[in-house]
């Protein structure tokens, strides 16, 4: 997740466009860079690029100038492809052209090669570089710039936000959008602006439109052209709301509400250009790396060493490989008995968790294989692992974690299964069926309004009572384990998450009409058994939340989820409901969902 700015006026550009990436930091802060075409014959361009912080670049930039009629566009960056380098920083260019890019472009490698082919040198590992190759390739047969632009566009597979000038044409700017967020803000002294989202825009542009998928086009000062699939298209201007923190959560109440509803794009995004008609190919780790691999240690901490326990159960049921899940704050102080055949995986958000970070040094230490699952590129546990897998998810402000655990379960299903088929553990109609629900996940994390608002009309019923149990079997007990942290995180509500079968061996003795159980009940996974175990609780008057695709007709309150064939189908759909069902009770309960008590994001410290 990156953010862009772009400008056309007379104004000092360097502010704006500095201003403007300020307001869009938050969903980038690997390096930052812009550039700036000034006058209406576009002869001359300057361009800066910094790596780190976006003052950074605002140093670098403190004597340079740039008033005047101009055009201008910048971008701070959140990396997907390349580490974060001045190299590797947009803009990007060729011989007379720059672009900024927000997504990924799932088939850059084939356009790389292909521009390569022609004697096309690229200087960087990004896959925004082919977008400028491409389109000074298409000028040399094409001589109308925009209509080189738009076949450049035609070619592109994925998700994008881009912008593009070029000395061919000066006084405009370029712009397409797809499945990544992009706006045209205007005002009434003839400037024309452009923003991942609304907090750039605000002070200095009174009306804006919001391009929808598929839109490319050219604006200039005195015209906007916006097409879809070749034509033209009316685009609707409305008032800009004027909270720039409203505008910064795109609408949302509370960061965490927006990376809930960000799930379904993000996994998208993790997908792109690793899933190849029924087979995952995942970038550095070839199946012959894989295939001998039997012993696989997963090691993290908080929600990550929940995701790490779900993918446990995929490692050991489909790629036949033994499994062990270590908490890294007790793994670093046991002086464990390592397999040095074994795959150590570290899973970590931020790629700076101290416990997590000293357990992959005692691995390494061993001489085991090392695999970091991360979202932070370039950060220190990216830097001392063998291997890295970004999850993709950009960046994450509320602290109790939605997002990242969804890119992390995803990321390692697609590793377990591009094992299993390493090692041929797996059937060809089995991988096929895996797949098929892999890549339907982003269309289950699409939430319906109405869900949220069932939800928090529910929450009323649970903000008192002496505490929770969450449970479930199989995989959905790690689910459970991290719907009851996201509750206790947010809302300060004890809960604890348990193996359904687990109830009759302690547990139960808890049990009471001021007991909430949130009982997960999938169709595809052990549903007889589970059910069988919820029924013990509710004989004992346990108040019990059933959420299951089956009516269950002991239960006091029940959410019905859809009808699904796979249970990882299932267990995405009730991981938002959980999300979802936190979210609304700490809300009641008027307390600071994005920043809980003392909780901090990354922690770096024992």
């Amino acid at each position: 997740m990156c953010g862009i700015v772009g400008y056309i006026g007379n104004s000092e550009k360097k502010e704006i466009i500095i201003n403007g990436l300020r307001e869009l930091e938050y969903r980038g802060y690997d390096s930052a860079g812009m550039a700036v075409m000034a006058g209406l014959n576009g002869d001359k361009i300057e361009f800066f690029k910094a790596v780190g912080k976006l003052e950074n670049l605002a140093q670098k930039t403190q004597n340079f100038s740039s008033d005047g009629f101009g055009v201008a566009i910048g971008h701070t960056r959140w990396a997907t492809h390349g580490k974060p380098t001045e190299i590797n920083a947009h803009p990007h260019f060729g011989e007379f052209s720059f672009v900024v890019h927000n997504g990924i472009i799932e088939n850059y490698k084939e356009l790389k090669d292909e521009l390569e082919a022609k004697g096309v040198k690229f200087v960087s590992q990004t896959d925004t570089e082919v977008i400028v190759h491409l389109f000074e390739e298409n000028t040399k047969r094409i001589k109308d710039p925009f209509k080189a632009y738009e076949a450049t566009i035609a070619r592109l597979n994925g998700a994008y936000a881009t912008l593009l000038i070029t000395k061919l044409a000066p006084g405009k700017i370029f712009f397409a959008k797809d499945a990544a967020p992009m706006a045209i803000g205007k005002n009434d002294k003839k400037e024309l602006y452009f923003a991942s989202s609304d907090a750039p825009l605000i002070g200095i542009a009174k009306e804006v439109t919001y391009l929808d998928d598929k839109s490319y086009g050219v604006v200039s000062i005195d015209e906007i052209n916006v097409f879809v699939k070749g034509k033209k298209q009316n685009p609707t201007f409305t008032a800009l709301p004027q909270d720039r923190s409203y505008a910064q959560k795109e609408g949302y109440k509370f960061f965490m509400e927006k990376e809930i509803y960000e799930q379904s794009s993000v996994v998208a995004e993790t997908l792109m250009g690793r899933v190849h008609k029924h087979k995952i190919s995942l970038e550095n780790l070839s199946d012959e790396y894989l295939k001998d691999i039997d012993d696989i240690v997963l090691c993290a901490c908080g929600t990550s060493y929940h995701a790490a326990m779900s993918a446990s159960y995929l490692f050991e049921r489909l790629a036949d490989a033994r499994c062990k899940v270590e908490i890294a704050s007790e793994f670093r102080y046991r002086l464990p008995k390592l397999n040095k055949n074994a795959l150590f995986i570290v899973i970590s958000q931020s790629g700076e968790t101290a416990d997590t970070l000293e357990a992959l040094k005692i691995a390494k230490s061993a001489g085991l294989k090392t695999l970091a699952i991360c979202n932070v590129d370039n950060s220190s546990i990216v830097r001392l692992a063998d291997q890295t897998l970004l999850t993709r998810a950009g960046i994450e402000k509320g602290v109790a974690s939605t997002k990242a655990f969804a890119t992390q379960v995803i990321t390692l299903w697609m590793l377990v299964l591009q094992m299993a088929n390493a090692k041929q553990s797996i059937s060809k109609s089995e991988l096929k069926n895996q797949i098929d629900a892999l890549v339907h996940i982003p269309q289950i994390l699409n939430i319906d309004d109405s869900l949220q608002e069932k939800i928090r009309r529910l929450a009323k019923h649970y903000l008192h009572g002496h505490g929770f149990f969450f449970i479930g079997r199989d995989i959905f007990y790690p689910l459970a384990l991290e719907g009851a942290l996201k509750l206790k995180e947010i809302s300060y509500l004890h809960a604890e998450g348990y193996p359904s079968g687990e109830m009759k061996h302690g547990p139960i003795a808890l049990a009471d009409e001021r007991l909430f159980t949130i009982a997960l009940l999938p169709k595809n996974m052990l549903y007889e058994k589970t059910k069988s175990n919820v029924e013990e609780l509710a004989a004992r008057d346990a108040y019990i939340l059933a959420i299951s695709p089956e009516e269950f007709w002991l239960s006091d309150d029940f959410i019905k989820t859809n009808s699904h064939t796979h249970y990882m189908c299932e267990f995405f759909e009730m991981m938002i409901i959980l999300q979802l069902f936190a979210l609304e009770i700490a809300v009641r309960l008027g307390n600071d969902v994005d920043m809980p008590r003392n909780l901090a994001k990354s922690v770096t410290v024992e």
